[in-house]
C-alpha cells in the first residue's frame, strides 16, 4: 500500500479513500470493547497524522504544525470520532440484548472489587462523550433506538 499511498499521480481524495478503505479497518479492528483514554487517544490521533504525512511525503524533521497538514490533505481528524461512534453502536446493541454481555459491559457483576485505582470503565467513557450526564441515563437511552442514534448523531456533530 505505500506505493498506492506515497503515489503524487493519484489524486490526495483517492489516497485518502485508499487509506479509509484499507489501512483504517486493520487500525479500529476490535475497537468497540476498548476503553478508550487521553494517553491511547493521543497515540491514536498521533498514528492518524503519522498516515497523513506519509500520504503527503512530510518528513518529520519537517517543521509543520499537524493542522497545517490537515489542510494539505483536504481532512481534518476523524479517527476518533469514528472509533467512538462504533463504540456506541456496539453498546447500544448490548444493552439491548440483556444477556450476559450486558453485565459485562456495564460492570455490574458481584465480587470483590480489586485493589487500587480502578479501570475505566467503556460506559464512562461513552458517557463523557455523549454528555448524557450519569451513566444510567446511557443506559436507559439504549433501550429506544430513535434516541440512542439522535444521541450519537448529536455526539458526532459536535466532534471529540
Amino acid at each position: 500500500m505505500k506505493t498506492v499511498r506515497t503515489n503524487k499521480n493519484i489524486s490526495i481524495r483517492t489516497r485518502r479513500r485508499a487509506l479509509e478503505c484499507y489501512i483504517e479497518p486493520i487500525l479500529m479492528y476490535g475497537c468497540e470493547a476498548w476503553t478508550i483514554s487521553k494517553q491511547t487517544q493521543k497515540k491514536l490521533e498521533a498514528t492518524e497524522m503519522w498516515f497523513l504525512r506519509r500520504m503527503l511525503r512530510i518528513s518529520w524533521t519537517a517543521k509543520k504544525t499537524n493542522d497545517t497538514v490537515l489542510e494539505e490533505a483536504h481532512t481534518t481528524r476523524l479517527l476518533i470520532s469514528k472509533i467512538r461512534k462504533r463504540q456506541a453502536t456496539f453498546f447500544g446493541h448490548v444493552m439491548r440484548r440483556e444477556k450476559l454481555e450486558n453485565l459485562v459491559t456495564t460492570g455490574m457483576l458481584e465480587g470483590k472489587r480489586s485493589r487500587g485505582k480502578q479501570r475505566e470503565r467503556l460506559i464512562e467513557g461513552l458517557t463523557d462523550w455523549l454528555k448524557a450526564g450519569k451513566s444510567l441515563e446511557a443506559i436507559e437511552a439504549t433501550k429506544d433506538r430513535k434516541t440512542w442514534r439522535t444521541m450519537i448523531a448529536n455526539a458526532v456533530k459536535q466532534g471529540t
